[in-house]
This record gives structure tokens, sequence and C-alpha cells, in this order.
């Protein structure tokens, strides 16, 4: 029996499983269907004649992305029938990961959430090319447009995404230091603290996925969120309900897990601008937060 670890196609495809999960799961926003993306980009894998192969990592970003773009499509429909808002299924990484800045900002919640809103191919585009700096030549072969065209996708990609997010990206140390504030303020429950926090026209998006409690639109606006969150204090309270907050970190960002009665009840991640949260990111949907409480600190790269 052949030593599956010694094959060349199993070592090849371990080798950037690490760089291909991360592709799969920028394009698709959700791990669950990124690790499927890889098991279809293995089963193809398998079947290709290697001596053939000049370029190993380029042919498995080609599948990966091919395969994440038939999903893709597919999800968009899906999403239309979802209920409340959609945010992307959080990620437990490991601290270090914030370092790799352009990774980080890419993988934010915040920056996820305006990937969603580009065509499948512009998605597929700008993560290959401004993320992981993949040639025109090899994005070309992956989506099947000319190296011409895909410049082209890139530079309508580039721009809006550019008009779309921050005008600075936050440092570690000032997003953890929001939170801390903004988690003091909702265990005080001084409704001032929080507005000292947010800013006014912040804007809080929260996934239940029609199974947990959740706004079903957005809740704009400081004043209109901290009623939102100091009503749901007071209501836990009435139930004699232990809420905690403990610091994580997800998609490369300090974030809060959020227990209830011990048990993990969702995550908040924030965008800051100014050093005030200007976004709020809860996902409580029970089915995105399985790798938050099972997985150990995902290594991207």
């Amino acid at each position: 029996m052949t030593d599956r670890t010694t094959d060349p196609a199993t070592e090849a495809f371990v080798a950037h499983r690490n760089l291909l999960f991360t592709v799969a799961y920028e394009m698709l926003g959700s791990a669950a269907d990124a690790e499927d993306v890889l098991q279809e980009t293995w089963l193809r894998w398998i079947k290709v004649e290697l001596d053939r192969v000049d370029d190993q990592r380029a042919y498995l970003l080609r599948i990966t992305t091919r395969q994440a773009l038939n999903r893709l499509r597919t999800m968009k429909r899906r999403r239309e029938a979802y209920v409340g808002q959609w945010l992307p299924e959080p990620l437990v990484t490991a601290p270090d990961a914030a370092e790799d800045l352009e990774l980080a900002e890419s993988l934010s919640m915040a920056m996820m959430l305006v990937l969603e809103s580009l065509s499948p191919t512009e998605r597929a585009v700008f993560v290959l090319r401004e993320v992981f700096e993949v040639g025109y030549d090899d994005i070309a072969g992956a989506v099947g447009k000319t190296p011409a065209a895909v410049r082209q996708i890139a530079h309508r990609a580039r721009a809006h995404v550019d008009a779309r997010r921050p005008r600075r990206t936050a440092s570690v140390r000032e997003t953890r230091a929001a939170l801390e504030s903004f988690q003091h303020a909702l265990e005080t429950g001084n409704p001032q603290d929080l507005l000292d926090v947010l800013a006014p026209d912040v804007v809080l998006l929260s996934d239940g996925g029609g199974v947990k409690r959740a706004a079903l639109r957005p809740v704009v606006g400081a004043e209109n969120i901290v009623r939102f969150y100091l009503g749901g204090a007071a209501s836990a309270a009435r139930f004699q309900a232990t809420i905690t907050w403990e610091p994580t970190v997800v998609n490369c960002s300090p974030a809060l897990a959020v227990h209830r009665e011990g048990e993990l009840d969702g995550v908040m991640a924030a965008r800051l601008e100014d050093g005030r949260i200007t976004g709020l990111y809860f996902v409580r949907n029970p089915e995105k937060l399985t790798r938050v409480t099972s997985e150990t600190p995902l290594t991207l790269r």
C-alpha cells in the first residue's frame, strides 16, 4: 500500500492547504463551505498528472477558485432567503495573525461585508490579486477571462472596495481598547459610557439566522443601539440570566465572545474609525459558532 504521507499529490496539497482554505473562505464568508471547496479541490487534484504541472500552487489555486466561484453563485441565491442580516462565519485566529496587515484587513468582518457587494468574479479577482498577489495570467486561468479583462476587473473591484473601506485601519491595540470600554459600559449599564465609545452614526448588524433573537434590520445610531443593548440586558436580568463577555480574536482582530449561563451565545466584532466604534457585528447563529468553540486558532497562510 502506498504511504500517503510521502505521496507527492498529498504533500503538495497539505503544503498549500492553509492558503487554499483562506482564499475559499474570503470568497465565501463561510468556513463550512470553504472546507467543502477544499474537499472538491482535493478530489480533482488527485486526478491530475503532476509531471505536467509547472506551478503546483497556481494550479491548486485555479481549482479552488473555480470551485469557490461555482459555490458562491449558488450561495447568492441561498442568502436571498436568509432570515434577517447575514454575517460571515467568525474564525478564531492566532493573535499574531494581525501582524499580516493586508490579510488582517481583508479578513475583518467589515471588509468581508464589503466583498459581499462585489460580483462573484470581482470578488475572486480582488482576493487573489490584492490579498495574495497572484499574477494576472494565473488569475485569468482561474476565472476564465483574459489577462486584459482581469486587469479591468481588478481595477473596478479595487475602486469599489476603496470607496467603502475605513480611511485608516485601526490597530489591534485601538480595537481592543474600544471593545474593553464597550464591554465595561454594558456590564455597568451606564448609557453615557456607551455613547462615549460609539460613533453617532454607528451601525449594528446582528445575525441570528432565524434561530436566535437578533435585529432583522440594521440598528442605526448610537442612541438606538444603547436602547437595544440596555433593553436586552434588562430582559436578561428579569430572567436572572448571567451574561459574560470574554476577549477573543476572530478574523485577525480583537473581538468579544458572549456567554449566557456559561454557554457561548455569540461573537461580537467591531469596526473603528477615529477611535470610536462605527460598526458592530454580532453573530448569534449557532451554525456559525461551532468553530469558535471547537477550533484551535487558525494559521491562514
